[in-house]
């Protein structure tokens, strides 16, 4: 693992991190560094981490369900999210309801998802699910209701961190580093 090693990781989030079968993404301040570029024609651009992507897919290939949820609509996110073969939900105004309905199509729990997000939007969400995940740079008032904050900006590898945790803490590391995934 890049930002932490197997044995620190503490009790409370590795039985977090074990329950999660969905994990849910805000994309702007999470996946992205939160700044909003348009063109000279009002065409939005936004910028992603390959190293999220990868994570993101891996995810996926091991059976988490993966999805993001962001308020914003846009096409930018939805070419990305088609590009790694995830959900998306664009335009969501609460983000709890929106995890509530992907939780019970799963016939899953609250306590099986994680919400990955930087901002009040997410706070819903953060109060409700599992496993709640910050980015470093989140806004103080939804970070302090986070069960983890990554070392990585939102945008620059936060969400790899939180994949990472995940696939290492469900076992499926060694699968990855031998290159056996499905």
């Amino acid at each position: 693992m890049t930002a932490f090693m197997t044995d620190s990781i503490a009790d409370d989030l590795r039985a977090r991190a074990a329950r999660i079968r969905l994990a849910c993404f805000d994309v702007d301040g999470t996946l992205t560094d939160g700044r909003l570029y348009f063109d000279s024609d009002g065409r939005e651009l936004k910028a992603f981490h390959v190293l999220d992507g990868q994570g993101l897919v891996l995810l996926r290939r091991c059976g988490i369900a993966v999805t993001l949820i962001t308020a914003r609509q846009g096409r930018v996110a939805e070419l990305r999210a088609a590009e790694l073969g995830v959900a998306i939900q664009s335009g969501v105004k609460d983000k709890l309801a929106a995890v509530n309905a992907l939780c019970a199509g799963m016939g899953i729990g609250l306590d099986q998802a994680a919400f990955i997000g930087d901002d009040l939007p997410d706070l819903p969400a953060f109060k409700a699910v599992g496993l709640a995940v910050a980015p470093a740079n989140a806004h103080p008032w939804t970070a302090q209701h986070a069960h983890w904050q990554t070392r990585a900006r939102g945008g620059e590898g936060a969400a790899r961190e939180v994949c990472d945790l995940l696939l290492t803490v469900q076992g499926h590391l060694p699968a990855i580093l031998e290159g056996k995934l499905p």
